[in-house]
């Protein structure tokens, strides 16, 4: 298993930065791994809703798996290869807040044999996603 996680710190009020990341269509704008990201199921971000994100050599299916505005969501993808699993947590400050990713990448299969492989390659697209986070947001990366 891939995990990696960062804090981006912002002085985006917490709310604004809660709906600017459980509203995965903006992965494209700050994920540079992500060709696009389109609601599929509901109307926004909410408990249920789908998003078909495309990625290096593939489409993954993310489902809101929680959604407790403005301070965490879960997005879940599962395909025959892999599950990822994006945990995002606002917490608020007096002049903004830090927003927390802690992303996991599981391979299934045959594919699991490149876990080490993948742990290292998962470290640098998820030091690149930090950075457009952290640009996006206005903020800066803390850890």
């Amino acid at each position: 298993m891939a995990r990696y996680t960062t804090t981006i710190r912002t002085p985006w009020p917490a709310e604004k930065a809660f709906d600017y990341m459980a509203d995965l269509r903006n992965f494209e704008r700050w994920d540079p791994g992500v060709a696009s990201s389109r609601l599929v199921i509901g109307d926004g971000p909410a408990l249920g809703s789908a998003y078909d994100v495309k990625v290096t050599g593939t489409e993954l299916r993310y489902f809101t798996r929680e959604f407790q505005r403005p301070n965490r969501t879960v997005a879940e993808a599962e395909s025959k290869r892999l599950r990822s699993y994006d945990v995002i947590e606002v917490v608020p400050r007096g002049d903004g807040c830090d927003v927390k990713y802690d992303a996991t990448l599981e391979l299934k299969g045959l594919f699991a044999l490149a876990e080490p492989a993948m742990r290292l390659i998962f470290t640098r697209i998820g030091d690149k996603a930090a950075a457009g986070m952290a640009e996006a947001l206005d903020g800066e990366k803390i850890a």
